[in-house]
């Protein structure tokens, strides 16, 4: 499998992960910074969290790690969270503003 196929089964992969206490999927939230395929068939994914207290920050970074290693290519998974550039509703798509209220 290629790498743009891989690439497209992450990202569909991560919009089937949800914060609990926000109604809308992780990706289009903006958390995830960066999807690294360099190293295949490790996947070094970069995300942040919408607060640094975020109560579900295992539970998603372990749903992440679980999930994507379920994806044909993929054996490892490296989930780093980062807070720099520091998130905010920009970050966010125009479908997760929607559903929140936000346009």
């Amino acid at each position: 499998m290629d790498k743009t196929a891989i690439h497209d089964q992450i990202v569909e992969t991560l919009k089937d992960i949800y914060d609990p206490e926000i109604p809308a999927n992780i990706y289009d939230l903006g958390l995830i910074y960066k999807i690294d395929l360099e190293k295949l068939p490790e996947v070094t994914i970069e995300m942040t969290f919408t607060s640094p207290t975020c109560p579900m920050a295992e539970i998603i970074v372990y749903q992440i790690e679980s999930r994507l290693k379920l994806i044909e290519g993929i054996e490892q998974v490296q989930v780093n969270v980062v807070f720099e550039p520091e998130w905010n509703q920009d970050c966010m798509s125009d479908e997760a503003k929607l559903k929140l209220g936000f346009l």
